[in-house]
């Protein structure tokens, strides 16, 4: 049985960058995944809403040109809209919107429109969600990395991410590996913020690489930007110059992909497929799969059904995945390692954050915590809530920037 880390309860509030609420006991929903259900006492009773009446409405930060985090995020739009029958007039989409005001009107110009339901894919949008769905009891608003859901009590506001940290660490497997094919033992990462969703990933890559390669080490630049290829390309490059031969990133464009085949070294993507962008350099992408969510939440609407107030879900349910291994440049093996720790990892044999592990991080009170996992523990990411709470630094991750 899991053994569970007192430390999580105290995290649960931290950094909610990405969420799930208290986990209860009841069947996860289809297809799969952790879930909590709408606040006790607070459901209400809905009819549905008929297919061809459906509107649905989405507030993205940035647009699919980012070819990152909108641009999967739209994927799964369209995959959603697809699998349902819906036609692409029922599909409102706010592109560009800020984490500040403009997301208020955003929001505010989707209501106008009968959106019946209303998804927001950026960590700050979730302050506006949540004012609308209090005004607004009769429309589902469902609020992508954030935290607020099952604090706010509100039958109509849900929190949902994935589980990406389980695909991080295969991505960490076929880096660990390239490095141990070029006898090298530096990787570079390229982060948004220091915020939990992004040390969770970023620890779990180096973790799958350590698997693999036990004397890795990794460098750390972060830009404070979700996306900014300007900045993104330069924190690349001085990661190249530092030694780091593989880099990968938590950030929205394909610069990191570009720099790294600008200066013939490699790296694992996030988001999307960067073959195409990075042909010599991009070995494998870490991804997720929105429709398994969308798809979800949508049917829950039109079928009159409650939607949970917190959602998460990986590579069992499809909801992670990893894009197309780029043979011509793989190490040898990388293949077949991958495929055996996601078997594991979906088994339940493998936990990402196993011990022996220790590390130290800042809370969201800017006080300083550490963890100390034993051999045969580990920690449970994305259980307590979908939102990733891992906030500490091990041995061998450097934050250089």
């Amino acid at each position: 049985m899991k053994k569970a880390l007192a430390l999580i309860l105290s995290l649960a509030l931290l950094f909610g960058i990405a969420a799930c609420g208290g986990k209860t006991e009841q069947p996860s929903p289809t297809p799969g995944g952790t879930a909590s259900p709408s606040p006790t006492g607070t459901e209400t009773e809905t009819k549905g809403v008929p297919k061809d009446q459906l509107k649905i409405g989405f507030v993205h930060i940035s647009d699919p040109s980012d070819k990152g985090y909108t641009y999967n995020h739209d994927l799964g739009t369209k995959k959603m809209v697809e699998a349902l029958g819906l036609r692409e007039d029922q599909i409102i989409n706010k592109y560009n919107i800020g984490e500040d005001e403009g997301c208020a009107t955003a929001i505010d110009e989707l209501i106008e429109a009968g959106c019946q339901i209303i998804f927001a894919t950026s960590f700050g949008h979730g302050s506006y969600m949540l004012e609308a769905a209090k005004a607004h009891p009769e429309i589902e608003f469902c609020h992508a990395t954030g935290s607020d859901a099952v604090k706010a009590n509100l039958p109509n506001f849900h929190n949902y991410f994935t589980a990406i940290y389980e695909a991080r660490y295969l991505g960490g497997i076929a880096a660990g590996l390239k490095l141990k094919e070029l006898g090298e033992t530096k990787l570079g990462y390229v982060a948004a913020y220091p915020y939990a969703e992004v040390i969770s990933g970023y620890t779990a890559f180096y973790l799958g690489a350590k698997s693999v390669l036990p004397e890795v080490t990794m460098d750390v630049i972060y830009t404070n930007s979700w996306h900014d290829p300007v900045l993104e390309a330069q924190a690349a490059q001085t990661l190249i110059d530092r030694g780091c031969k593989v880099i990968s990133q938590h950030s929205d464009s394909t610069a990191p992909a570009t720099t790294a085949a600008s200066n013939g070294v490699f790296q694992v993507g996030y988001n999307a497929d960067m073959i195409e962008a990075a042909p010599t350099a991009s070995i494998i992408s870490a991804r997720s799969d929105w429709s398994v969510y969308l798809i979800y939440a949508v049917t829950q609407l039109m079928n009159g059904e409650p939607i949970p107030t917190d959602w998460c879900a990986g590579l069992s349910e499809g909801a992670v995945f990893m894009s197309p291994l780029n043979e011509d440049i793989a190490a040898p093996g990388t293949k077949e390692a991958i495929e055996e720790a996601k078997q594991a990892i979906i088994d339940g044999k493998l936990h990402v954050f196993a011990g022996p592990l220790t590390g130290v991080g800042v809370n969201f009170d800017g006080e300083t915590e550490t963890i100390n996992i034993a051999e045969g523990e580990w920690f449970e990411e994305s259980k307590t809530q979908s939102a990733p709470y891992w906030i500490y630094i091990v041995d061998g991750v450097n934050v250089v920037g």
